[in-house]
């Protein structure tokens, strides 16, 4: 059975409310997902900033079912990852590849390889909102 990321962890990793604390740290990890913020910015478009952040999932982990107040750009850096958004076919990417969430739509990610999966997630969000909502 895949092991589910933490919500709580989750929450706190993508909620913008800055680096994460140990103990949320610690979570995250053993639920077998790693979260690293590279850069956070405001953008010209007023209330408008963007957001950069390497997502590691060990195989067979599943995120929690999410949104974001946004658009989020996912560039696969290692491994294979399925996607299930909102209104489309599961999709299947590979290193290499790249995938377009469109603002608000819920979705979740999945390890499907047998290796290391991690992306390049840069989402384009609203300034103050949380960058997670989790749907159940």
């Amino acid at each position: 059975m895949p092991r589910i990321l933490v919500a709580t962890a989750c929450a706190l990793v993508l909620s913008g409310l800055g680096p994460l604390t140990a103990h949320a740290q610690a979570q995250a990890q053993a639920s077998g997902v790693r979260r690293t913020d590279y850069q956070r910015h405001d953008l010209s478009a007023p209330g408008r900033e963007v957001i950069q952040a390497k997502v590691e999932l060990d195989p067979g982990v599943t995120s929690v079912v999410h949104r974001h107040p946004g658009e989020e750009i996912i560039y696969v850096l290692e491994g294979v990852l399925e996607y299930e958004v909102e209104g489309m076919a599961p999709v299947t990417v590979k290193t290499g590849d790249v995938l377009f969430i469109p603002a608000g739509k819920v979705h979740s990610a999945k390890n499907v390889g047998s290796g290391n999966g991690a992306e390049l997630a840069t989402y384009f969000v609203e300034k103050g909102k949380p960058l997670l909502e989790i749907v159940k």
